[in-house]
């Protein structure tokens, strides 16, 4: 029998491999003919709304079109991907997705208004980056294992801010704590902001979150970074170990943004707006604009992103089954 995954990497190839009618080709030959619009599913000023706009900002020459950002923030990505799932599948209504509303929600939420398989066809992989543990003024702590030594000597004291129940920052604060054997209080926020205002202001101790939210953070001074949750050290921050070579290999929380379209999105749509993101991936000003932040541009086919979507829904879904996870309606 075929496992969740390959069912899922089946369905979103299915959705790429169904041909165009007569019509669709027409549409495509014309598209795009308006101002396409590009849903994020957080607020303006974070990591995700930077890359978006900037990705946004480097594709319309290459489409002849205006894309514009449209941030529509909430449960972890649902909001969005439920607007943009029930939207016309004619390539002018775009998701912009982290690894949350398309990997990882659906192993959280039982009630998702969406199909994370069924109403999307993927059309690039677009970043990546990685989860970073950093401790505030008010940690005592100047390593990872300095920060793991308190939590064992007294349990639930070590408090750490995290973006939100289910988020990816969560998560990776589970697998540190199920892979050390230790107890830390988490303080769920809305978003990074308030949450890194706190940590820098002592009344939360430590933060775990997108490496770029808290490079100003660490270039300033006002945060240390402690460990990344990813497979090899990240370039932006290179003194910061992997939770790996710390011997917590199961640490691994590395998060990714995409670009999706409805499903039955006509194929040659699909591939028109897959060449012009990727020619702007490859722009260097583009690739030196994300390396200053923290982000790494990926690139790639529709193909190898529904490869990524099926890989990570897999690998989260046994992570949440095994902590034990779960987000109310």
């Amino acid at each position: 029998m075929a496992s969740n995954s390959s069912k899922l990497h089946a369905l979103l190839l299915a959705s790429l491999a169904v041909l165009s009618s007569p019509s669709q080709n027409a549409r495509a030959q014309t598209y795009p003919s308006r101002p396409v619009r590009l849903l994020v599913a957080f607020a303006p000023g974070g990591t995700t709304d930077f890359v978006a706009r900037l990705v946004a900002d480097k594709t319309k020459d290459r489409l002849g079109q205006s894309i514009v950002v449209e941030n529509r923030p909430g449960a972890n990505g649902a909001i969005a991907a439920d607007f943009v799932g029930k939207s016309e599948p004619d390539g002018y209504t775009l998701f912009f997705s982290t690894a949350g509303a398309i990997a990882i929600n659906p192993s959280l939420r039982a009630d998702l208004p969406y199909d994370a398989a069924r109403d999307f066809v993927p059309v690039a992989p677009v970043v990546r980056n990685t989860v970073l543990f950093a401790a505030g003024p008010s940690l005592k702590a100047d390593t990872a294992q300095d920060m793991v030594t308190l939590a064992r000597e007294k349990p639930g004291a070590v408090t750490v801010a995290i973006t939100g129940i289910g988020a990816i920052s969560h998560l990776a604060l589970e697998l540190l704590q199920r892979a050390a054997g230790v107890s830390l209080r988490y303080v769920p926020y809305r978003g990074a902001g308030q949450a890194i205002s706190d940590v820098i202001g002592g009344q939360v101790n430590a933060m775990s979150a997108d490496l770029p939210a808290l490079i100003p953070q660490l270039r300033a001074g006002k945060v240390k970074g402690l460990a990344v949750a990813s497979k090899t050290r990240s370039d932006a921050l290179p003194g910061a170990p992997t939770f790996t070579e710390l011997g917590y290999g199961d640490v691994i929380a590395e998060n990714w943004a995409a670009v999706l379209a409805p499903a039955r999105t006509p194929p040659a749509i699909v591939a028109k707006l897959n060449a012009a993101f990727n020619a702007a991936l490859n722009d260097p000003e583009t690739r030196v604009r994300f390396a200053e932040n923290g982000v790494s541009a990926m690139g790639g086919s529709p193909e190898e992103l529904a490869a990524l979507i099926a890989s990570e829904k897999a690998r989260w879904s046994k992570a949440v089954r095994e902590i034990g996870i779960t987000v109310q309606p």
